[in-house]
């Protein structure tokens, strides 16, 4: 049987074993790497508004939280996509913290927005429902993150890395833009600045400091993950690092090392507006637009 193990700083219980941490000098060790990427990559200053894409799960609780807790100007933008027995119990977390903390917040929806929940959109219609609401949560997230400096998610490093994968094995390489701790069309003013200040933290990493701060977030997956190409990748991934660990953050610091200067972000002059909506797009119609002109026929 193995005995209890000591924190390497300060020999009390630990509650972390790579490296092996205390509850306090866990969460110290996680805060002061999420401001150390904030400093290293210029992610956010104090002085600018940042909204936070909050879904009301671990990894955007826990960054809203470590935000507000360090005193960024923090408003929280929620999309309720319509997912039955999911987004309602999620929403509500995302909510009672907004409150407690007394962090403004906004939530959104698809049923609102296009006329149709994501459930609704799935019974009528076979498309797969990552690509539709990944679509729609983008768009939604630029449409409603203006006025604001900037847009901060709670992609960590198990997101990226799997991002990398899945691009590399699809030959989509136009979407590598989307990567790195700063990303999406930083190049033009359409489009609001999108940052990761998890980007070096692992998944297990954020889920510790959750559970530790009694987020309650509750650690549900979305029901429609099963559908995801993602899941095959983040299993592959998973079932690699039991041997070798540092898998992930390899996978990231290749990526970073050998990232273009010259991306495929798109400049203000590329950016024009979409014919149907007025939003910005790249293209006669946005693909919001053109999803739901699919979904609508």
């Amino acid at each position: 049987m193995v005995g209890r193990l000591n924190c390497s700083v300060c020999k009390k219980n630990a509650v972390f074993l790579s490296p092996l941490l205390c509850k306090e000098h866990f969460i110290y060790y996680f805060e002061k790497k999420v401001e150390g990427t904030i400093k290293k990559f210029g992610l956010i200053n104090k002085k600018e508004r940042a909204v936070v894409a909050v879904s009301g799960g671990k990894d955007s609780m826990s960054l809203l939280y470590v935000l507000n807790k360090k005193g960024y100007n923090v408003t929280a933008l929620a999309i309720d996509e319509g997912i039955a027995d999911y987004r309602e119990e999620t929403l509500e977390t995302m909510k009672k913290f907004c409150t407690k903390n007394g962090v403004p917040y906004r939530v959104v929806s698809f049923k609102k927005e296009f006329g149709k929940t994501l459930d609704e959109i799935m019974i009528l219609h076979k498309e797969r429902p990552c690509s539709v609401c990944g679509v729609f949560r983008r768009y939604l997230l630029n449409k409603y993150s203006k006025g604001f400096d900037v847009l901060a998610t709670g992609h960590n490093m198990d997101d990226e890395a799997q991002a990398i994968l899945m691009n590399l094995i699809k030959t989509n390489i136009s979407l590598f833009n989307r990567l790195g701790p700063v990303s999406g069309k930083m190049k033009s003013k359409k489009f609001t600045r999108r940052v990761k200040p998890f980007y070096f933290c692992s998944e297990k990493e954020i889920m510790v400091y959750s559970f530790l701060n009694n987020l309650n977030t509750g650690f549900n997956e979305c029901p429609n993950v099963e559908f995801a190409f993602r899941l095959r990748i983040r299993d592959i991934l998973n079932q690699i690092s039991t041997k070798k660990p540092e898998i992930k953050r390899k996978i990231i610091d290749w990526f970073l090392k050998n990232k273009e200067e010259k991306d495929n972000s798109l400049h203000e002059e590329d950016v024009s507006e979409c014919d149907t909506c007025g939003e910005a797009s790249a293209k006669g119609i946005c693909s919001a637009c053109a999803f739901m002109k699919k979904i609508n026929k």
